[in-house]
């Protein structure tokens, strides 16, 4: 399993190309894969069914959990430690506010961008298809279909064929 090669790395020329070549894989019951390309094509996320990102609701979770822990931890400093200031009541809630709002955007944002690297799978300090040839093209004017060696319809010689047949301008073999 450790010989296993992470994938294989298709170069197309064309979105639509591109776009043909995703359809044809997932057809040929490929699931394993993803696509690298220099802009945003449209549909393709829905060809290789990459799943929606659950970031707002992250967001939200995280707001309420700020919200109620400064809630709580002014209501535990008042209890604690009671100062009666001009008559105050000792759980006076629009004075409160502003520290309920400072900490419920902080925790807000802070848990967005902690879910946003772990959904995106970051730090990734090394991608094995950086280590191809043709790779550097991704961010110029070429569009790559990677097919994983974890999927199960994987067989190097096999599904390099099938990628040629698509009309790949080349296929190269990512490292493990």
């Amino acid at each position: 399993m450790a010989d296993r090669p992470f994938g294989l790395l298709a170069e197309f020329d064309s979105p639509e190309a591109l776009l043909a070549a995703a359809r044809k894989a997932r057809e040929a019951g490929y699931r394993a894969l993803d696509a690298f390309t220099p802009f945003p094509v449209e549909g393709l996320a829905r060809i290789l069914r990459l799943p929606r990102p659950n970031i707002s609701w992250v967001g939200l979770l995280g707001g309420f959990a700020g919200g109620t822990f400064a809630l709580l931890m002014q209501c535990y400093t008042n209890y604690a430690f009671p100062l009666n200031v001009g008559g105050r009541p000792l759980y006076a809630l629009s004075a409160f506010a502003v520290v309920m709002f400072e900490l419920t955007v902080l925790f807000s944002a802070l848990s967005m961008i902690v879910a946003m690297l772990w959904q995106n799978g970051l730090p990734r300090l090394n991608f094995p298809a950086f280590a191809t040839k043709r790779f550097h093209l991704a961010s110029k004017d070429r569009f790559f279909l990677c097919i994983e060696g974890r999927d199960a319809a994987f067989d190097e010689h096999a599904t390099a064929s099938f990628l040629n047949e698509l009309g790949a301008l080349s296929v190269e073999l990512m490292p493990p």
